[in-house]
């Protein structure tokens, strides 16, 4: 193969020419045909544009994700309370034996715990 590509640059076959000459029509120069300063405008109104589009679609995403975890966390709390009304309903006579209101150490917090918390906006755990 090296001998291959030594034998087509020996022939002369293929020599670069590093002016590029009969590119342009006759009377024409090469700043006649740039873009120039429209071209220019031109390509950072593009940039600029996407950029805009691009953070506000960011913006959007973060917000609809964001009001999704708060919907899950109410309809959690909506759930555990509905839970905790049956469960009273149906063990006021057993002695006591199920845990009263207060953390059962498990990993989920009581009713009235900080985690999850909305109230701060951050809806992940922080507290205020």
């Amino acid at each position: 193969m090296h001998s291959l590509l030594l034998a087509v640059m020996a022939s002369g076959a293929v020599t670069p020419d590093p002016t590029p000459a009969g590119t342009l029509k006759p009377g024409l120069t090469e700043d006649q045909v740039s873009p120039g300063l429209w071209g220019f405008l031109a390509t950072a109104f593009v940039v600029l544009l996407s950029v805009f589009i691009i953070v506000d679609m960011v913006r959007r995403l973060r917000r609809v994700r964001y009001r999704s975890q708060v919907e899950e966390e109410r309809e959690r709390r909506e759930a555990e309370a509905l839970g905790e009304g049956e469960a009273e309903e149906s063990g006021e006579g057993d002695g006591g034996e199920h845990p009263s209101e207060g953390h059962d150490g498990g990993d989920t917090p009581p009713a009235g715990g900080r985690e999850g918390h909305a109230a701060n906006g951050a809806g992940n755990g922080a507290t205020p």
